[in-house]
């Protein structure tokens, strides 16, 4: 009895030890099968992209042959027209100027009948030579129409490459598309019959997971974790990326998905006949584009991670709903052509906020320079009234001294002295101001901080060309803040505009909006902002401590009792009354 027992506890454990061995080399098939249809995929992907490139760029050069010819065709007719028509009036003008001459030779003999004959063949020869004449423009107007019909016979063949190379490069897309979706199901097959059940286990494992994570972000919400700066989807681009490629790459992203549906590149499942497998696809399909539709419509600048992983989940969710269809399922190409679209859409409204700030950025500048312009104005016309008054003062005081006595001609020497000095600083003030006018770079650079509102270590860096920059200083401390700004320093330079761009690219990891550059404020110690306009060559002197003068008196009396504050109050508006009287 034992050694039969022995004997099946051995029989059990070679089964055990069989087992696995055959579940790890499953896995280590299914592994390699997994990484084979991987590499395939991501290879076929880098084929597709390179291929849309190619073809983008053949369509670009064929629109541009185009244009050319065009354009050489257009130059070539206009020549050609001009020259006949400048050889037909040449020729209509000699044939008059002839004929003017032969009349008027002719006109004495007129009353002599045997000369008729001679008046005849003038007649005869202005004749032929508008004959010849009209024979020429005919010949132009020929020639003209010929290369307007050849110019347009190119530009048609130039249209027609351009519509086959965009035919080819759409046909070669969809041969791509096609092989990397047939790569992908027999990579699926092969990875089913390397590890049977351990596979299909390790599948709906994947599936379940990415399901479960997507029912618990419908119940609790998105929040900002899966928020995802928009400016880094533009730092993929080229740099002339506008909105022209933008609208292209979104059209081109939607044709995309279209075709991918067509062609029954979108799902798949595992049912053998047609009609029901049809059936189960078209399911999938509408539930996952309903959803991916309703996610792109609130797409915006700012919230394109959410979105992204709200598409994601749907793609979980459907193809677990599918599992009851015989695994009826989206391909992953198909989300990623989905989330292709998410992103051209996210970027071209990036690309409206940024045309809108920049138009915003334009407007102000605009008001600011003219502000400065009738600041400017109104300078050079005070110091050119002053010049003006000062120059009569002085011929007024020249005349009287002319007429003056000896005793009193003193006088009137120190005074016409102290005018022409005066004089003198009236016309360096009015050439400043000129020269201030046409210097359009010249102004200051503030730094300026506001406890308050923001806290310690916080400085504004920005520039202004107004005559009086304090005038910006205190356009800022308006109501849009709760204290007015404290001036650090305020450097003045000839180009006011490349110090600023300096300090706020010296200063640009520290910024507090790293969004938008527009907004001037940044958290640092004040040292490193003077250190760096000593390096850079200005001497100025810094104001280190902030005043902060209500925001002191502010903490002051919060800290103080209702009746003390009561008095602060009462003195402080006697003290005004008292200063007001």
């Amino acid at each position: 009895m034992k050694t039969f027992l022995l004997i099946v506890i051995l029989i059990l454990g070679c089964a055990l030890a069989v087992f696995y061995f055959l579940k790890q080399r499953a896995e280590r098939m299914l592994a390699a099968a997994k990484a084979d249809a991987d590499t395939a995929w991501k290879q076929r992907a880098a084929d597709v992209s390179s291929i849309r490139e190619e073809a983008q760029a053949a369509m670009v050069k064929a629109q541009a042959v185009c244009e050319q010819k065009s354009a050489e065709m257009v130059v070539s007719s206009e020549r050609v027209r001009n020259h006949y028509e400048a050889e037909a009036r040449k020729a209509i003008e000699e044939v008059n100027a002839r004929l003017t001459e032969t009349l008027a030779e002719l006109e004495p003999l007129r009353r002599y009948a045997s000369l008729q004959g001679t008046e005849e063949e003038v007649r005869k020869t202005l004749a032929d030579a508008i004959a010849e004449a009209t024979a020429l423009r005919r010949e132009a107007q020929s020639l003209l129409e010929q290369t307007h019909n050849s110019a347009a016979d190119e530009r048609r063949q130039a249209q027609q490459r351009a519509r086959e190379i965009r035919s080819q490069a759409e046909a070669v897309l969809m041969q791509a598309t096609v092989e990397a979706g047939r790569i992908v199901t027999e990579a699926e097959k092969r990875a089913e019959q390397i590890g049977g059940d351990a596979y299909i286990a390790l599948r709906d494992k994947h599936t379940l997971e990415q399901a479960l994570s997507a029912i618990w972000n419908v119940v609790e919400g998105y929040g900002d974790r899966y928020i995802i700066p928009t400016h880094s989807l533009l730092d993929d681009l080229a740099g002339d990326f506008g909105h022209t490629q933008a609208g292209e790459a979104l059209k081109a992203a939607r044709e995309h998905t279209r075709r991918m549906v067509e062609q029954k590149l979108a799902a798949t499942c595992n049912y053998e006949e047609p009609d029901r497998r049809e059936r189960a696809n078209r399911f999938v399909v509408d539930a996952f584009n309903g959803r991916v539709d309703a996610i792109l419509t609130r797409s915006k600048h700012d919230n394109y991670g959410t979105l992204e992983q709200e598409i994601r989940d749907a793609f979980s969710l459907v193809n677990l709903n599918g599992l009851t269809f015989r695994d009826a399922r989206i391909f992953p190409a198909y989300l990623d052509a989905r989330l292709a679209e998410l992103k051209s859409a996210v970027v071209v409204q990036e690309l409206k906020l940024k045309a809108r700030e920049e138009q915003r950025r334009i407007q102000e500048q605009m008001r600011e320079e003219e502000k400065v312009r009738r600041e400017q104005e109104r300078a050079i016309k005070e110091a050119q009234d002053k010049e003006d008054a000062i120059e009569s003062a002085l011929v007024k005081a020249r005349l009287e001294a002319e007429h003056a006595t000896a005793q009193e001609r003193a006088k009137f020497d120190a005074q016409i002295a102290e005018l022409s000095q005066q004089l003198a600083e009236a016309v360096a003030v009015k050439q400043r101001e000129l020269s201030m006018a046409q210097l359009t770079r010249a102004g200051n650079v503030y730094i300026i901080s506001n406890i308050g509102s923001f806290g310690e270590e916080v400085f504004k860096i920005g520039m202004t060309r107004r005559r009086d920059p304090m005038d910006r200083v205190w356009e800022l401390s308006d109501a849009s803040v709760p204290f007015d700004y404290d001036v650090h320093a305020m450097i003045q330079t000839d180009d006011a505009p490349a110090l600023e761009r300096k300090l706020h690219d010296a200063f640009d990891d520290l910024r507090i909006n790293k969004v938008n550059g527009r907004k001037e404020f940044f958290r640092l110690p004040l040292d490193k902002i003077r250190a760096l306009t000593v390096e850079k060559g200005f001497n100025v002197t810094f104001t280190m401590a902030a005043e902060a003068r209500e925001y002191r008196e502010t903490m002051a009396l919060e800290k103080m009792s209702p009746a003390d504050r009561e008095k602060y109050h009462f003195r402080k508006t006697d003290g005004n009354g008292d200063g007001e009287e």
